[in-house]
């Protein structure tokens, strides 16, 4: 089986990113072949400052590789280092209809509350749609917010396997586990355009300072409690082991604490599950043209995949000879 993944550099990775989704696209690096990519043509339709985008692509390959990323076991490139996905773009874009895109969300959700949408946004789904099809991929692990566009990249694939033979392989989506609640310190669900986020490599100090922050209820000291419901308690249980775990929730159903015992404790629990994480991402940072090295390598293999399935779709439209 083949996996791909591709993830925009548009800023650093926060607690949200790793449990929601960037855990799980690393779980799956051991499969038969797996593409990993940093989507930097996506981003241009937000980031517009090129030092920022840059740099931002640039982390986002650390983070990635210091998160467990394996350059021996999955292919990692920078997405504008195969331009073989761009022009199958083209080939794609030249058969989809406008009616297709002006049903995708997020092109719809921005029309809709009055914004701007580039033909970049527009056109998005078949830049997407190129991604995934260039390299034959089975599988595309996504959130619920992406599957229409593993929808569209199939409708695409079909409507050209049927003008012109059997040429694309029809991807599947894979369904991220999102029952990790992964709420922001405004007690609101993590996100970036939230401006709530606690970011997985920033320093220790800062982030112990944005846990402390951290929105919570005015319920009495003594008062019980329940786990369940609580966002603190959420978080902790992403971090802790099974006994920390249960000693936590009985803590809470007793009542007799204050938040800040929680969060103190959930602190040292996220300082601790990244900690080893953190050491590798400075140890990387130190060696530059390593990751050089690694994204090229990544990026060659892509090529070669990616050259011969574009290859196959110019035979089958003719624009090059079989």
């Amino acid at each position: 089986m083949r996996v791909l993944s591709g993830i925009q550099p548009t800023g650093r990775f926060h607690w949200g990113n790793y449990f929601g989704a960037i855990r799980q696209y690393i779980d799956l690096q051991n499969e038969e072949a797996s593409y990993y990519f940093i989507a930097n043509l996506h981003a241009l339709t937000t980031v517009r400052d090129k030092e920022q985008l840059w740099q931002n692509t640039m982390d986002a390959a650390l983070d990635l590789l210091a998160l467990g990323l394996d350059p021996n076991q999955a292919n990692l490139f920078v997405q504008s280092d195969v331009p073989e996905v761009s022009e199958l773009c083209w080939v794609l874009m030249t058969g989809t209809s406008m009616g297709l895109l002006e049903r995708c969300h997020a092109y719809k959700d921005k029309v809709s509350r009055g914004l701007s949408a580039g033909a970049g946004l527009f056109t998005y789904p078949v830049l997407m749609a190129a991604d995934i099809l260039a390299y034959d991929a089975n599988i595309v692990p996504v959130g619920s917010d992406q599957v229409q566009h593993i929808e569209v990249t199939r409708d695409l694939a079909q409507s050209f396997n049927h003008q012109y033979g059997e040429v694309f392989v029809l991807p599947q989506a894979k369904m991220l586990d999102t029952s990790a609640k992964v709420v922001g310190t405004d007690g609101e669900k993590m996100s970036k355009s939230y401006d709530n986020t606690i970011e997985i490599f920033e320093p220790a100090k800062q982030m112990r300072k944005k846990i402390m922050r951290i929105v919570t209820d005015s319920r009495p000291m003594e008062a019980p409690k329940d786990p369940a419901t609580d966002h603190l308690f959420q978080l902790f249980q992403l971090f802790a082991g099974d006994e920390a775990k249960a000693e936590m929730a009985a803590m809470y159903r007793k009542g007799g604490f204050g938040y800040g015992t929680v969060k103190k404790a959930l602190a040292d629990a996220a300082d601790e599950y990244f900690g080893e994480v953190r050491a590798k991402r400075e140890e990387l940072a130190a060696q530059p043209e390593k990751v050089r090295e690694i994204l090229g390598d990544g990026a060659a293999a892509a090529r070669q995949q990616a050259g011969a399935v574009l290859r196959r779709a110019q035979e089958a439209c003719g624009l090059k000879r079989a």
